[in-house]
């Protein structure tokens, strides 16, 4: 009797076998191999292979699990008495692991794992005065154009980098400001969770922009009450923040005035009214069944200033230049989620820009309007393929009206509409590489064109900590309102773009190395010198070699960062008789910013030095154009934060605070002199320096908060 239940128990064994290997057919070590609903199993050994005895019969699944790579089931029949197996396991996708493509890209995020340069690192930097286009010039591929104050990347005009708020448009993102000064931006970095600063080669999702893209992502819900006083020596703000438990709203009203620092520091500007600002801003969140968000913000800002302009070839000669401007800028979005693949978010901006310019007896009424609304899904196709894809539609109204000493009228206006449907697709091969195609549909009404953008791009891990990338991508943008209002049937101008990126990120350190090619066509050029005959016969290039390495890791408490820029760039456009390299271009761009947290004296202590090789201009005195160079471009500045409290922060921050005389560039008189020369001015700083000084105070429950992340 027990030899039959011996021979019984030995028939109803069965041993399974294999190996466990990857997709490279490498061992995968430790893999937990077992069948479903049973307790018999084994893990994989160094070689990958594992064997274990079951008594289980018939039909059963054979699975395999190991941390990185989707479970591996394959049914298994039970009818023999040893049974092999070989296991190949995919690799999952995983968020944290999975490569990026950082071509031309640098994300701020400060949930990202992965991030570069954080939101909080713009309201940080010496010398930006809490300005986002001041921080983000301390990157490569941008260039200080003093003067101006705004973005110029990879040698693109200040209109080609286009600023998107949750995905939407902004038609003017900076303040008005007098003929060359520094205007600052309209939007305050406090207001953002996340930047994406990119110079080159980006999603297709983002149209009417010919060089760069920033992208802000506005915070979510607020999670406390409190309410924020600023008392500046150029004015003065307060905020309230109301938070519950599904919502939270906020206000702010400031008021500059920058009178009394004039009548302290000199002035290169014959200042009659300096400038003044009245703003209030807006926002609400609330959130929308189980993950829906809807968020709302609004923009509205009355400013002016006056002044005189004195005639180069007499200075007693001057003229008065009275500028009036008023803006309002909306934006209502929604995002949800529509199952536990797919999403939709949506959004509706409006703009509203108006301009009233008085220039002695002649008066310039000039507005602009523009709506923008869109709707993005984005959701898995499969376990490695993502798909976003949507619509848009883009208005834009522009009218000038110019008043001749009260008498004769002159005017022109135009209407454009833009709608486009973008697709793009993301391939996840493995978490060492990854490939977006995608592609761009643009219609305008003005021209009655259409146009397909297609932009590419891809990355590949070389290792634990290092990839690189690349990027393709056809760009296209409108030509700016003054001269599509001469001209409505202006093509938009267009940019190729090539980019190449190399990237290690490791221990709070980062290194990047980026190359990049642009090729421009269809710029807007003077058929003959006119103004008033424009055609799309321009072209340029660009091209160029960038450096940035960051470290907040070897010194304790201290962050800083350098970047390098080479850029060589021509154009052919406007007025330009051939291609030459574009008054607003420098060779070399360079930027060192340190920051040093002292916690035994609650301060915090930075400084940023920034220099520039000289800028081309054109001296109508000689045959050539564009030869001319102006000096070099340096500034040190610093800023310091002090925390008596922690409800209370003093900061004074100064820019420039060697004085170096820096000049812009120059302008020249219409007509000659005695001598048969045109003569000159140098365009200097409005200042030697500007020094800022403010005592920020924050009231709220635990008294615990502050406002040092917003300095």
């Amino acid at each position: 009797m027990l030899s039959v239940f011996v021979f019984s128990s030995s028939v109803c064994q069965v041993t399974i076998s294999g190996r466990v290997t990857d997709g490279q057919g490498e061992p995968v070590p430790g893999t937990n191999v077992f069948l479903k609903d049973t307790y018999d199993g084994a893990s994989s050994l160094g070689d990958g292979s594992f064997e274990f005895i079951t008594t289980a019969v018939g039909k059963a699944d054979l699975i395999a699990k190991f941390i990185g790579y989707r479970d591996f089931v394959q049914p298994v029949l039970l009818d023999a008495q040893r049974i092999v197996v070989e296991i190949r396991l995919e690799e999952t996708i995983s968020e944290l692991k999975a490569v990026t493509i950082t071509a031309g890209a640098f994300t701020a995020n400060d949930a990202s794992r992965r991030t570069i340069f954080k939101a909080a690192d713009i309201a940080s930097t010496a010398g930006a005065t809490a300005d986002i286009a001041g921080a983000l010039n301390t990157l490569p591929g941008t260039q200080k154009v003093g003067e101006s104050g705004r973005l110029f990347v990879r040698g693109g005009d200040s209109n080609e980098a286009r600023t998107f708020i949750d995905g939407m448009v902004v038609l003017d993102a900076y303040n008005t400001t007098a003929p060359n000064t520094p205007s600052r931006g309209r939007f305050l970095p406090f207001m953002f969770k996340g930047t994406s600063f990119s110079t080159g080669g980006y999603s297709a999702e983002y149209g009417q922009a010919l060089s760069s893209a920033l992208v802000l992502d506005s915070k979510d819900k607020a999670e406390s009450t409190r309410t924020d006083i600023g008392i500046l020596s150029v004015g003065g703000d307060v905020a309230h923040t109301q938070a519950w438990d599904r919502g939270s709203v906020a206000g702010k009203i400031q008021y500059t005035n920058i009178r009394p620092y004039f009548g302290l520091i000199n002035q290169e500007i014959d200042w009659k009214t300096p400038p003044e600002s009245t703003e209030a801003v807006g926002v609400f969140r609330q959130q929308v069944g189980k993950d829906g968000l809807f968020k709302f913000y609004g923009n509205f800002n009355h400013s002016n200033f006056s002044l005189y302009h004195h005639d180069i070839n007499d200075n007693g000669v001057k003229q008065l230049y009275d500028l009036t401007n008023n803006y309002r800028y909306l934006n209502g979005s929604y995002i949800s989620s529509i199952n536990e693949k797919w999403s939709v978010h949506g959004g509706l901006s409006y703009s509203y820009i108006q301009n009233n310019t008085q220039i002695e007896f002649d008066n310039i009424l000039e507005s602009e309007k523009g709506i923008h609304a869109k709707t993005v899904f984005e959701g898995s196709l499969s376990v490695r393929v993502e798909l976003k894809t949507g619509i848009e539609v883009m208005q834009r109204n522009y009218a000038k009206s110019i008043y001749f000493n009260a008498d004769s009228t002159y005017s022109h206006w135009f209407n454009e509409l833009i709608a486009a449907g973008f697709a793009e697709v993301y391939i996840y091969a493995s978490n060492k590489f990854v490939v977006r195609i995608g592609t761009r549909l643009e219609y305008c009404n003005l021209t009655g064109k259409a146009g397909v953008d297609p932009r590419g791009s891809l990355a590949y891990k070389t290792g634990a900590t290092s990839q690189v990338s690349f990027a393709y991508g056809k760009f296209r943008q409108s030509a700016k309102h003054n001269l599509v209002s001469i001209n409505q049937a202006l093509d938009a101008e267009k940019a190729d773009h090539l980019i190449l990126n190399y990237q290690r990120v490791e221990n709070n350190r980062t290194f990047r190395v980026e190359t990049y090619y642009k090729r421009y066509e269809d710029l807007v050029k003077y058929e003959n010198g006119n103004p008033l005959l424009l055609t799309n016969t321009g072209k340029g290039f660009a091209r160029g070699v960038e450096l940035f390495w960051r470290d907040n890791h070897s010194i304790k408490n201290v962050d800083y960062w350098f970047s390098y820029s080479f850029l060589d760039t021509k154009r052919e456009y406007l007025d330009f008789p051939h291609r030459a390299t574009p008054a607003f271009a420098t060779a070399h761009n360079l930027s060192f910013v340190y920051k040093h947290f002292v916690p035994s004296i609650r301060s915090q202590v930075g400084f940023t030095y920034s220099y520039t090789t000289g800028r081309p201009f054109n001296d109508p005195n000689t045959a050539s154009f564009n030869k001319g160079k102006t000096p070099y471009y340096a500034d040190l500045s610093v800023n310091v934060a002090y925390l008596p409290r922690q409800f209370l922060i003093l900061y004074v921050s100064c820019t420039n605070v060697l004085g170096r005389d820096n000049i812009f560039g120059y302008e020249y008189s219409t007509t000659t002199d005695g001598t048969g020369a045109y003569r000159r001015r140098a365009i200097r700083q409005a200042a030697p320096r500007f020094l800022f000084l403010g005592i920020f105070i924050t009231l709220s429950k635990d008294k615990s908060v502050n406002q040092l992340p917003s300095l």
